[in-house]
């Protein structure tokens, strides 16, 4: 699949994704979003991607949203002819063309069968930051950035951020970046909990490399899947019930498999891994355990 706004390359079991609009930050325009749902299908396809590093080109990760269509940028009557908005002004919101773009990004990231890792070059605001937040591992160079900027341009958390960002730095701090919508600096993001680590510029792509190596060579991928849904969805469990149920039926059926006879062989022998089920193939039966809930 060829690719305007972004690249992408798989090398040693690792996808890497660059947002690719260096001469305006990397901003995010519809070509961009559409083009990194794509491209997150194409990883969940691939058996070859056991991880996957998302980073920008040149010195920005992603400035946010493109405004050279200027101030009506967030208005969703800018094309008459695909508008949510009914003649007498109301608004549809059971209409897709209502969603918030940067919300259906968000959720495609979330949906990932691989681990994602961000690899943050420098700044991102906005959708820029926010789409880092459904990421499972992000790390920054201490050029980093990012900034929750919606209320200093008169609009609201988008992105699905206003989910995402409490469970990343707790309700508190989510707060008062997102009432500041200053620019926060990687050394307090990395406090914060926001990144696990702040790195030279050179050394960032090699540090999210050795994190996916790591992963690629040593773990089942089937089940790193399973357990990256788990956890997310874990999120949302009003009682560890719930996560009682869902890890039975998988120890039940992961136990099963030549994966698991695998892990304790090769652990016994001392070497690495050789995992044979295949994410596209061999989920269990189980999975998905969820309704997707329909937009409305």
């Amino acid at each position: 699949m060829g690719f305007e706004t972004i690249l992408y390359e798989v090398k040693d079991q690792i996808a890497t994704i660059t947002l690719n609009r260096p001469e305006v930050m990397n901003a995010m325009g519809g070509g961009m979003r559409q083009e990194l749902i794509d491209v997150f299908d194409l990883t969940d396809a691939d058996d070859d991607v056991r991880a996957v590093v998302v980073t920008g080109a040149g010195k920005a990760f992603c400035g946010g949203a493109d405004f050279s269509k200027g101030a009506a940028v967030f208005d969703k009557n800018r094309d008459p002819a695909n508008s949510p908005i009914r003649a007498d002004g109301s608004i549809d919101y059971a209409n897709p063309l209502s969603r918030d773009g940067g919300g259906i990004l968000a959720l495609r990231i979330f949906r990932s069968l691989k681990p994602v890792i961000a690899a943050i070059n420098g700044a991102g605001a906005g959708v820029g930051a926010s789409m880092t937040l459904p990421m499972d591992i992000r790390i920054g160079s201490d050029k980093a950035r990012l900034g929750f900027v919606y209320a200093r341009r008169g609009i609201v958390h988008e992105c699905c951020s206003s989910w995402f960002l409490p469970r990343a730095v707790g309700i508190n701090k989510a707060l008062e970046w997102s009432f500041s919508g200053r620019i926060v600096p990687a050394e307090e993001m990395k406090a914060a909990g926001l990144l696990s680590q702040v790195v030279p510029p050179e050394e960032l792509l090699p540090t999210a490399y050795a994190i996916g190596r790591e992963i690629a060579e040593n773990t089942a991928p089937v089940s790193i899947a399973l357990m990256r849904q788990m956890l997310w969805r874990g999120l949302g469990m009003a009682d560890p019930m719930e996560a009682h149920r869902i890890e039975s039926r998988g120890i039940s059926t992961r136990g099963r498999t030549p994966d698991a006879k695998e892990g304790v062989k090769s652990f016994v022998e001392r070497r690495l891994p050789d995992f044979e089920c295949k994410v596209s193939s061999d989920m269990p039966d189980f999975y998905p355990w969820w309704d997707e809930p329909a937009y409305s």
